[in-house]
């Protein structure tokens, strides 16, 4: 479908193509030096001491999980409301999962409370969401964990050039993890980052990274090295020279995609504060997000699927973050109900509508029409009566 207003969108100009074609020309495909320049620039980006690039986000889960030893008989905190590789990192490991609440209707990130609540004998880490790109309570949070003697990872999918308290978000636990997915603010089509402070953490993740083998092929294409041993059991989580040069291209242009994000973002806050729909974080006064989606909350019993057929007549693509993790036969099956009663109150209500750098001010109208009518016509709808 053609849409006027797509959920998403790159910024992707003459910059990226010339990156490509320079990767191309030098007929070095595999993870080497563009690869190592784009993990230097992450790394400067973060302030982090290591960032590792993989070949997605959820392998970045996968290994920080990995590196912290988290295995059979072992429980990790993870919020629902989120996508379902947060959860689904923590099984590839053996570990079960404890789904925490959400703060609530105006702050849609993982509850402190909710967290101690989960924590048993056999709670090895938590990981942290920073959904749609607002900061977590990561001071709260990291206080429950060193009280407790817990890990934390931090999901930070969303989250590239969002900062608290002067700290990158990525930066605030043990390991981040970061994904460059095609929707993302920092987008390779593929491709993750793992960045971490200790050199114990990313030694493994280094590690594994490339089927525990201590030494990569452009190091022998390099003449420093001619041979490998395979100490540990690895995986194939390499990242490629064409998704690092693309890569390298977006990261120089986040802080300003991110500030339009920001701009869009206040702009529909605007629009919408006198319709009656929830807004959340649109009264959070600390950190910096970097705006990646925009989340809003129809009014209680208001149809949500015709709501976003509406808008998808006036051809504006919408979308739902999240179906909480806890709630697909999977985890239903495994788990059994959770009662996470902030979380699924939310989770029925949320739309979220096209947000991305490259939005002009007309597809901004676009979308403010289409809501405003959406939500108007929404309630002249009388229910039927028993």
């Amino acid at each position: 479908m053609e849409w006027l207003v797509p959920l998403a969108d790159l910024d992707y100009q003459s910059e990226e193509l010339s990156a490509v074609r320079k990767v191309l020309l030098s007929k070095w495909l595999t993870m080497g030096e563009v690869a190592n320049k784009f993990e230097a620039a992450f790394s400067e980006l973060t302030g982090s001491q290591h960032a590792i690039a993989v070949s997605n986000g959820t392998q970045a889960l996968h290994l920080a999980c990995l590196a912290l030893e988290v295995g059979p008989g072992d429980e990790v905190i993870v919020p629902s409301l989120s996508f379902v590789a947060t959860a689904n990192a923590v099984l590839y490991c053996g570990a079960d999962v404890r789904f925490a609440d959400i703060i609530g209707a105006d702050d849609l990130t993982i509850s402190p409370d909710s967290i101690e609540k989960n924590i048993t004998s056999r709670t090895k880490a938590i990981i942290v969401m920073h959904y749609a790109g607002y900061p977590c309570r990561m001071p709260e949070i990291m206080a429950i964990a060193e009280k407790h003697h817990l890990a934390v990872i931090e999901d930070a999918a969303h989250a590239p050039g969002g900062v608290l308290d002067g700290k990158a978000l990525g930066r605030w636990g043990d390991l981040g993890c970061f994904s460059f997915f095609s929707n993302k603010n920092l987008s390779t089509g593929e491709g993750g980052m793992v960045t971490c402070e200790r050199d114990d953490l990313a030694k493994k993740v280094r590690l594994q990274r490339s089927h525990g083998m201590t030494s990569l092929t452009y190091d022998r294409h390099q003449g420093h090295a001619f041979s490998y041993d395979v100490v540990d059991l690895g995986f194939n989580y390499r990242i490629d020279e064409i998704r690092s040069a693309l890569g390298l291209q977006q990261l120089a242009k986040l802080q300003r995609n991110n500030n339009r994000r920001g701009q869009i973002t206040h702009a529909y806050w605007k629009a919408f504060k006198d319709l009656g729909v929830g807004l959340p974080f649109s009264q959070r006064a600390w950190g910096q997000p970097s705006f990646h989606i925009f989340p809003m909350l129809l009014p209680p019993g208001m149809n949500r699927q015709n709501f976003m057929v509406g808008l998808r007549d006036a051809g504006v693509q919408s979308s739902i973050h999240y179906r909480p993790i806890h709630t697909f036969s999977f985890y239903r099956t495994k788990y059994g109900d959770q009662g996470l009663p902030m979380t699924e109150a939310v989770a029925q209500r949320e739309v979220t509508l096209p947000l991305f750098p490259t939005m002009t001010d007309d597809q901004l109208q676009i979308v403010i029409s289409a809501v405003r009518e959406g939500v108007k016509t929404g309630r002249n709808i009388v229910p039927d009566q028993a």
